[in-house]
């Protein structure tokens, strides 16, 4: 019988980012390579290749910085497809 670890035993950390037309990838230190909609960062998704590509990642790993987007990501919310709050919208 096997069983699974404790989800919060471990940190989530990215080691590369990368992008298709409509998706954030990311490649986690432990294998993982996850895909997430550019459409649930609004702000992403309305930048240029150029602006995606100028990220850093921060927090060892655990955060993504956008500096030309002014955007912080972190990467345990984008693996679990959490969808970023759109300020434009609010009032």
């Amino acid at each position: 019988m096997s069983t699974l670890t404790n989800p919060q035993e471990h940190e989530i950390i990215a080691i590369d980012v990368s992008f298709t037309r409509d998706m954030i990838c990311l490649t986690l230190s432990d294998g993982r390579e996850v895909k997430t909609p550019l459409e649930f960062y609004p702000l992403l998704a309305k930048a240029t290749e150029a602006q995606l590509q100028n990220y850093r990642l921060i927090g060892d790993g655990s955060g993504i910085h956008w500096n030309d987007l002014d955007e912080d990501l972190s990467v345990e919310s984008i693996v679990l497809g959490r969808k970023a709050y759109n300020y434009s919208k609010v009032g």
